[in-house]
């Protein structure tokens, strides 16, 4: 994995949870910036992972593949799925769910690289 895309990809997914989570708490739903940021976050996920496909085409592996390429998947599944729960429930609970997809990432985001650097 590459570090700065980690970094990036860490940062905007907890900038949107607390977005979404400040919204929350002003008992509003999401709205439309909350969804590009989402957006954002998932097409540097999909970058990250034609970055990883191809260092283990090229022959650079991680520690566990499966394991990583399970969280890759599962990356790139969440920040969707939440999107759609949250445009379904137009509540404040809509931000919760859009906050709480959003640290997933994160938290997946963080185990990928240590994985790929063999500290699963």
């Amino acid at each position: 994995m590459i570090g700065i895309l980690e970094v990036v990809l860490v940062a905007g997914a907890l900038g949107l949870a607390v977005a979404a989570l400040v919204w929350a708490a002003l008992d509003r739903p999401v709205r439309l910036g909350h969804l590009v940021a989402a957006a954002a976050v998932e097409l540097v996920l999909l970058v990250q992972g034609v970055i990883a496909v191809g260092r283990v085409v090229a022959g650079t592996r991680p520690a566990s593949t499966a394991t990583f390429v399970a969280y890759a998947v599962g990356s790139l599944v969440v920040l969707p799925l939440g999107v759609l729960w949250a445009l379904e429930e137009r509540t404040r609970w809509s931000s919760v769910v859009l906050a709480i997809a959003a640290v997933t990432v994160a938290v997946i985001v963080l185990r990928m690289g240590s994985v790929w650097n063999g500290h699963a």
